[in-house]
């Protein structure tokens, strides 16, 4: 079972810039910081061991995908299992401009043939018809925080852990 993970806008609020010398910041009014529902992930995975972690952020352009793992607590870390962008079938401009994240998604799963998958993404843009019920649009700024978001994470997870036996 695979997650597919964005970053900004479900991990925390979707307004991260970069600085050359401070790396990641977010610009946003106070009560935000960077990975602030990364343990409400961990804690909704954690009755899900068999539940993988592919990184489809463009974190993992800027920091290769170990570098953006190791942003995320220990629990996560050890779930994740690589990211959508591959050098062999996309270059860094189409991953980062040209191709929507949804499409890119949707041909990691064709890769990767996980048995049930499941994405988060705050933005909807180019999820393919096939990607319909395994696409969950987080709340830009709440991103998996918010509580219906929540409850339709929750649900997914375990219709997919379902699909499993």
């Amino acid at each position: 079972m695979v997650l597919y993970l964005d970053f900004d806008g479900v991990m925390h609020h979707e307004n991260v810039l970069w600085h050359p010398k401070k790396g990641a910041y977010l610009h946003v009014p106070p009560g935000y910081e960077l990975f602030q529902h990364a343990s409400l992930l961990a804690e909704l995975l954690e009755p899900f061991p068999e539940v993988q972690i592919v990184l489809s952020t463009s974190w993992a352009l800027q920091y290769g995908v170990t570098g953006a793992a190791k942003r995320l607590p220990e629990a996560l870390q050890r779930r994740v299992i690589g990211g959508t962008f591959h050098s062999r079938h996309m270059s860094r401009s189409e991953f980062q401009y040209d191709k929507p994240r949804g499409l890119q998604v949707y041909e990691d799963v064709l890769r990767r043939r996980p048995r049930a998958w499941l994405a988060l993404d705050d933005t909807n843009e180019g999820w393919p018809p096939e990607a319909a019920g395994r696409f969950i649009q987080t709340d830009e700024n709440e991103g998996i925080s918010d509580p219906e978001v929540l409850f339709e994470i929750k649900e997914k997870l375990l219709e997919m852990a379902g699909e499993q036996h």
